[in-house]
């Protein structure tokens, strides 16, 4: 059970350009799933309360990645994805906000095989700790999703998108929370054709 308002932002704004079609609607390879159901599917069966996807370059393809009916998810079209992923997570948030919200937990469309022990396990650590940055950790390599504490709201928010959250995260450094998983979703990202063959 969650003891906080947590919402989950899913990035699926981007134009997919080195993978030539929109991430979303991209089958895991050897299934008949989508990135998109795959990925919001992990969410909600880790009790993730609500799960906010962000489109952009695709809306249509994105919505109908999602084949779900569930009124936890929602859709908001950023409609400048051109700026990059820090602006469709400020899209996201501005949906998401409210006043009970503590917490965002980011995803990105192009990693979507993270297990839903990772996303509890996440959550679990934020929920203890109320760092402002919660991220999965393995032989120092961060991965994804990522929480952000409604303290680093505001940051996000006033976010330059030329350089991105990282600058957010690399300021934040020294409280960030790495919880040490060996789930190698967490780390697989897809970009091009080729990764869905290795």
């Amino acid at each position: 059970m969650i003891e906080h308002v947590i919402q989950a932002l899913v990035l699926a704004a981007g134009a997919s350009t080195r993978m030539g079609r929109c991430k979303a609607a991209v089958l895991v390879p050897g299934t008949a799933t989508t990135f998109l159901d795959r990925l919001v599917q992990t969410l909600l069966a880790a009790h993730l309360p609500r799960v906010v996807i962000v489109t952009g370059a695709a809306p249509e393809i994105a919505r109908a990645a999602w084949t779900g009916n569930d009124p936890r998810v929602a859709f908001v079209q950023n409609e400048r994805w051109r700026d990059g992923q820090l602006r469709s997570l400020q899209c996201g948030l501005q949906v998401a906000s409210g006043p009970d919200l503590e917490a965002i937990l980011v995803a990105l469309v192009d990693v979507p095989l993270v297990a839903m022990d990772t996303v509890e396990q996440l959550v679990s650590a934020w929920s203890r700790t109320r760092a402002p940055i919660v991220r999965p950790v393995r032989a120092g390599v961060h991965g994804h999703p990522v929480i952000f504490d409604r303290a680093v709201f505001d940051e996000l928010a006033r976010g330059d998108v030329a350089t991105g959250a990282k600058a957010i995260v690399r300021a934040r450094q020294g409280e960030i929370i790495g919880v040490e998983v060996t789930d190698g979703g967490a780390f697989q990202d897809f970009d091009t054709p080729a990764d869905l063959s290795e």
